[in-house]
């Protein structure tokens, strides 16, 4: 039986809250019901009705490569055949662990975990112990996954539902989760002055991509450096986006920075399920079974992800000189599109960072979560809705990033651009 997406949502809706597993798939934001995916190759994705889309959603970012690379299923086919799951040590976990810290000179050691959520949550609590401090400090509109002292202020879907916070978190665990503007050094140094003693550690985004994209200002990353030695706080730089995403390795080698702790995800899993957090020797030796620390989990360093995730960095590694093609493609993509609505009159903000990009419809510069309020969520829904006619799938969301895969084509960018063309016509 051949079921449609409009059959499907009210279904799941009588057994799964929202009819989604994830708030922003509900596609509530754009007055619309989502589309069901019934499979995706390459930079293209299928849906249950047989409409097929240039996608650059790419599963929130993991498929850097493009949707079932055939060297990656088959690696995910050859480690399901040996076992899907052993809750023991494999030599794949110590691959996997060995390219990481190559890859990141801040990372001496590195612990697997199951989801970027869980990454960021064990970086802090790990920060936490190391320093004996509990408050942390991060910035409005960086979202690190849904952990209750990081949902304060957190963009993403939290934005995107226009929820302030979350029901369900303690109060006086809120109280410990300090919040400052994005790219606003200013306003962090003042808040360091009041309660940097008791500040655990500092954890940001180094390029944010969960309010839309916003690249950090000249300075602002060195600066957060600087004040996280200056009062002792673990600095984590959660990379669970950029990881893997601008060059093979991190953020770090832009900005020259070493942060304390690394957050990892998507990327590093190529489609599966995954995450990690690692940096200095004596910070990550504060872990147990090493250390005091707690953390486990039945499903880390699951050898089917490992799998996947280290055929995805050989691809990456041995094939570094395709990030500057793909950085390009995406500029050129942004350029144009950039022309397109000026010839129209309507106001926008592109901010593109490699390959991840965010369409702001607004007439600032969007260089935090206030400014990045400032769009017009309308203008976004019509946007949106006009190109998933055109068969071109974004992020049904003006607070999340789009990104291009090495996948897609000069002929996929050009269709792309004639459906923007084609929508904006009709305004």
């Amino acid at each position: 039986m051949v079921y449609s997406s409009k059959w499907l949502f009210q279904e799941s809706q009588k057994c799964i809250p929202g009819g989604v597993n994830s708030p922003v798939r509900a596609f509530g934001s754009v007055g619309m019901e989502p589309i069901f995916i019934r499979e995706a190759h390459g930079a293209h994705i299928c849906d249950v009705d047989g409409r097929k889309y240039i996608d650059y959603v790419l599963s929130w970012g993991p498929m850097i490569l493009g949707h079932a690379h055939p060297t990656v299923v088959e690696a995910i086919e050859r480690a399901a055949r040996a076992g899907t799951s052993y809750g023991a040590p494999t030599e794949l976990e110590l691959e996997m662990a060995g390219m990481i810290c190559d890859a990141f000179p801040a990372i001496d050691k590195v612990r697997m975990v199951s989801s970027g959520t869980e990454a960021a949550m064990s970086a802090i609590r790990l920060a936490r112990g190391y320093t004996g401090r509990e408050k942390i400090l991060k910035f409005a509109g960086c979202y690190h996954g849904h952990a209750d002292s990081l949902l304060v202020k957190a963009g993403s879907g939290v934005a995107t539902l226009g929820i302030p916070g979350s029901p369900g978190i303690p109060e006086a665990l809120a109280a410990l989760t300090m919040t400052v503007p994005y790219n606003d050094i200013d306003a962090c140094e003042d808040t360091l002055k009041q309660h940097g003693h008791d500040v655990a550690c500092l954890i940001v985004e180094p390029v944010a991509g969960n309010m839309g994209v916003v690249p950090p200002k000249p300075g602002f990353l060195e600066s957060l450096s600087a004040l996280s030695r200056d009062y002792g706080i673990v600095l984590i730089f959660d990379e669970v986006i950029t990881g893997f995403r601008f060059n093979y390795g991190g953020f770090r080698s832009v900005a020259k920075i070493y942060p304390d702790l690394v957050c990892l995800g998507k990327i590093i899993g190529g489609g599966l399920p995954v995450g990690a957090f690692g940096g200095r020797k004596e910070i990550m030796d504060m872990l147990a079974p090493s250390g005091p620390v707690y953390q486990a989990g039945t499903l880390s360093g699951n050898p089917v992800a490992m799998a996947a995730g280290i055929a995805t960095l050989k691809i990456l590694h041995d094939h570094a000189e395709e990030y500057g093609k793909l950085n390009q493609r995406t500029s050129l993509l942004c350029s144009t599109l950039k022309k397109i609505f000026r010839e129209k009159g309507i106001p926008v903000c592109i901010n593109q960072v490699g390959s991840m990009f965010t369409i702001f419809f607004t007439d600032r510069d969007v260089h935090d979560f206030a400014s990045a309020n400032t769009s017009d969520l309308k203008m976004f829904s019509r946007y949106f809705q006009g190109m998933l006619t055109r068969n071109i799938n974004l992020a049904p969301s003006q607070f999340e990033a789009s990104f291009v895969s090495l996948a897609h084509t000069d002929d996929d960018i050009q269709k792309t651009l004639d459906a923007c063309k084609k929508t904006t016509k009709e305004w």
